[in-house]
């Protein structure tokens, strides 16, 4: 069933998100979406988004959010449909036709993807996600070319540590684990506070065999906060396999000496 169909402002929500003080309007709900983006919470912020679109139908940031969080759910299909229909309204916003790029390059009509990813930057699209996008679907098409897009995004934010966790979270996506564990290097220098930072590294690391960093970076990630979706169950896994590695080197000290 579409992910669409129903797709409700609950009360949990409304209780997590309603702390802050001011006009619960369409920029506070705005806020408060690219807020739990940042948390990686994204099917909170998924809801959040249309909660914007409730006040102001014509606000083309939610409907391009909505896009992009499909696409970090792996609602890749949705993704596509939720473009279409955004598109249909405003056919030339640079960053809906970058965020169905994305959805196409993950559902492999690479071709297609890098069609629209041309267009959002034709439409003068210069926005860190544009070129997020744009690497997206050169990774997805094996093209070297992507290091480039990923650098001009960075240069487009130079402070802003969403910008590499988020092309971290891209290359792991693509298994390019090396380059996502070094842009997650590069987001924590700019802001060593941010706990989806800390477990973005320690998915990195624990994909790379470095089981006792990737345990301190989660339990970093868990300290700083413990609501970040698939932290606590990250964190037990690689204990227990910590563990099972420290119990096998003693049974082989044991019965096979040095």
């Amino acid at each position: 069933m579409s992910r669409f169909v129903n797709l409700e402002f609950d009360g949990e929500l409304e209780n997590q998100f309603d702390q802050r003080e001011g006009t619960r309007d369409e920029g506070y709900y705005l806020q408060s979406a690219e807020e739990a983006c940042q948390k990686a919470q994204f099917e909170v912020a998924l809801r959040l988004f249309a909660r914007v679109l409730e006040f102001n139908p014509k606000n083309v940031a939610a409907w391009a959010g909505q896009v992009r969080m499909l696409i970090e759910l792996g609602e890749f299909r949705e993704a596509k449909l939720w473009a279409d229909k955004a598109l249909e309204r405003f056919p030339n916003a640079p960053e809906l036709l970058a965020g169905k790029a994305v959805a196409l390059a993950r559902l492999g009509d690479v071709q297609a993807a890098m069609a629209f990813s041309d267009a959002s930057i034709e439409e003068r699209g210069d926005t860190p996600y544009i070129w997020l996008a744009r690497g997206d679907v050169l990774l997805a098409r094996a093209e070297k070319r992507a290091n480039y897009c990923f650098d001009k995004a960075i240069a487009l934010a130079p402070s802003d540590w969403v910008v590499p966790w988020l092309a971290s979270r891209i290359f792991f996506f693509y298994k390019k684990v090396a380059v996502a564990l070094k842009f997650a290097q590069e987001a924590l220098a700019r802001q060593a506070s941010q706990a989806v930072i800390w477990f973005q590294l320690g998915r990195c690391q624990q994909t790379l065999g470095l089981s006792a960093y990737a345990a301190d970076s989660f339990a970093r990630a868990l300290e700083l906060d413990a609501s970040i979706p698939n932290l606590a169950a990250a964190l037990q896994e690689v204990q227990r396999v910590g563990l099972w590695g420290k119990l096998r080197n003693a049974w082989r000290q044991l019965f096979y000496p040095a």
